[in-house]
C-alpha cells in the first residue's frame, strides 16, 4: 500500500464520500456545496486529485473508494510511527503518554489488543 497524504480539507471531503458511497458525482457536488460551501468546479478538482492519489475512483459518474477510511488511516499511522519513531510503537506510546494520561478503559483496551495479538 502506498503512502497517502491528504490535507484537512481533503479529509473532510473524503469523509463525505466514505459516508455516502457509492454516490453520483453530481450528488457529491451538491453535498460538498451544502457541507463545505464549495462550487461544483472545486468539488471536481479535489475529487480528481484524490482519484489521482488512488484513494477514490469516479467510474461513469459514480464515485467509490479504492481504499477504506480505516485502511488509509492505518497506513498513515504506520508511516508516522516509522518516520518519527524509527518504527517503534513503544517509543510512540511513551511520547504520547508523556502529556496525555490514559484512562483505565484505554489501558484495558490496549491490554486486550496486545493479548489478541499474542494469541494470533
Amino acid at each position: 500500500m502506498g503512502v497517502y497524504q491528504m490535507g484537512v480539507v481533503e479529509e473532510r471531503f473524503a469523509d463525505i464520500i466514505w459516508k455516502s458511497e457509492p454516490i453520483a458525482s453530481a450528488e457529491l457536488a451538491k453535498l460538498a456545496e451544502q457541507e463545505l460551501g464549495w462550487k461544483k468546479s472545486t468539488t471536481y478538482t479535489v475529487l480528481r486529485r484524490l482519484c489521482d492519489k488512488g484513494i477514490f475512483q469516479n467510474v461513469k459518474t459514480i464515485v467509490t473508494s479504492k481504499i477504506s477510511k480505516e485502511d488509509l488511516y492505518s497506513a498513515q499511522s504506520e508511516t508516522f510511527v516509522e518516520e518519527r519513531f524509527g518504527g517503534s510503537l513503544p517509543a510512540f506510546l511513551n511520547a504520547f503518554t508523556m502529556r496525555k494520561k490514559l484512562t483505565p478503559e484505554e489501558v484495558a483496551e490496549l491490554r486486550r489488543m496486545v493479548d489478541a495479538y499474542e494469541e494470533e
